[in-house]
């Protein structure tokens, strides 16, 4: 089984979120309109800006952690800028 770590982000409201899944489509279209609770809902609509694949949830779980740690915050603010080329 295939895990991907993305990063979707609102735009409108200037906020990011990591996530890892088996399945990207459904979980974005979880966050986008199926959700009835959870943090993501009330940052719609969702775009997602980045994405990583791994073989092992386990190597997935890792990326997923080191996004949220500050030298990987650092990082996941660095795409966002380069996704929406702000300088």
């Amino acid at each position: 089984m295939e895990y991907v770590v993305y990063i979707p982000y609102s735009q409108k409201h200037q906020k990011s979120y990591t996530g890892i899944s088996s399945d990207l489509i459904s979980r974005f279209h979880s966050h986008n309109k199926y959700a009835i609770k959870g943090w993501t809902i009330s940052y719609r609509p969702w775009i997602v800006i980045h994405i990583e694949f791994f073989e092992s949830k386990k190597e997935a779980l890792s990326r997923e952690k080191w996004f949220k740690s500050g030298i990987g915050r650092k990082e996941k603010k660095e795409i966002i800028n380069q996704f929406f080329n702000i300088v």
